[in-house]
């Protein structure tokens, strides 16, 4: 299940849904592809990862659905990635520099 949901976060497209999530709240498909420039069916062929791994949350309205955030957890767990990035990086840095 672990090595699951990190294969789930480990597609870039699907950050950048998440974080759009993150940032604007409920989204339509169609707002998601005006974003992010993707195609429609890209779109919501990731989206529909998401939800199948529990990180978004369909809801319908009339013919088209609205996705938001359903497990905020996922961004404690790219902070916590990205900080250690950051780490190496500045570690890399001071060497290049020092």
């Amino acid at each position: 299940m672990i090595a699951a949901r990190f294969r789930v976060l480990s597609e870039p497209t699907r950050l950048k849904l998440l974080n759009l999530l993150r940032e604007r709240g409920e989204m339509s498909v169609g707002e998601l592809v005006t974003e992010t420039g993707y195609g429609q069916a890209n779109v919501s062929k990731h989206l529909l990862v998401l939800l199948d791994a529990g990180m978004v949350a369909r809801r319908r309205e009339g013919t088209s659905a609205r996705y938001r955030i359903a497990d905020e957890t996922i961004f404690a767990l790219c902070e916590l990635v990205c900080s250690g990035i950051e780490a190496q990086l500045a570690a890399r840095q001071a060497a290049l520099l020092g």
